[in-house]
């Protein structure tokens, strides 16, 4: 079955698999073009053959990579003209432990990534269209980053940056782009696996939905806040935890 074309171009980071593949996946069906990113080329090649060699194009490379960003954004608009959308969900976790014995330069890499890679894209798509055209931003923030992580601190201090991120840019581009985030709790996914893995069913009893996360799910709630349904919509922050904070409470 054909899909109608939309006429809008979005750019996915980080969207060889999981959320951002999923993301990635639901702007296509809708009759998107995309152009996905991902360290890995093969694997982002597959993904490009998955979404449809007609609809989308990947390019490899680091998110922190200011050469990539540039190289990213550049190719997009060669093949497609335009870039309506940007969904900064790349993103890296790679230790775990107390702030208090955390390694400084492995905190740096972390924001590097994910945060200051988001600001840079965002400030070359805005460059590039956006500014003149409009559209809009999408951040893939975390639960993580709007409350205590423990043994995640230094991923939640950026996600947390992450969310103050979406409220700066919002309030700059305006009128023209929006700009909102997601924060997922756990989804199901190789990025968190370390989350759940052997023992989902302890960490998915504290779900009231009685679930984790799925892309699919994330990638829903990104198609929205990239479509014109929600165009009275910035500057927010979507939590999307299946009820995991309604047990916050006293009792």
């Amino acid at each position: 079955m054909s899909v109608r074309d939309s006429g809008r171009v979005a750019i996915v980071t980080g969207a060889s698999r999981g959320i951002g593949y999923g993301i990635a996946e639901a702007l296509v069906a809708r009759g998107d073009r995309v152009c996905v990113t991902g360290r890995d080329e093969k694997t982002l090649e597959e993904a490009v053959g998955r979404l449809g060699a007609d609809r989308a194009i990947g390019v490899a490379g680091k998110a922190h990579d200011e050469a990539h960003r540039a190289e990213v954004v550049e190719r997009t608009m060669a093949a497609f003209g335009r870039v309506d959308h940007l969904v900064n969900n790349a993103g890296t976790n790679p230790v775990f432990g107390p702030l208090a014995e955390l390694d400084l330069a492995v905190a740096r890499k972390v924001f590097e990534v994910n945060v200051l890679s988001a600001l840079g894209f965002a400030q070359l798509t805005w460059a590039a269209w956006q500014q003149e055209h409009g559209g809009t931003v999408v951040n893939i923030a975390s639960l993580a980053g709007l409350g205590a992580s423990p043994f995640i601190g230094a991923y939640g201090m950026s996600k947390a940056a992450m969310v103050n991120l979406t409220l700066q840019l919002a309030h700059e581009m305006s009128p023209g782009v929006r700009v909102n985030a997601i924060a997922p709790a756990v989804v199901r996914t190789k990025f968190a696996a370390a989350l759940y893995e052997g023992r989902e069913e302890e960490v998915v009893a504290g779900y009231p939905m009685g679930r984790l996360g799925t892309p699919e799910d994330v990638a829903g709630a990104a198609a929205f806040l990239t479509s014109d349904a929600s165009g009275w919509i910035t500057g927010q922050t979507l939590v999307m935890d299946g009820g995991k904070l309604l047990n916050a409470g006293i009792g």
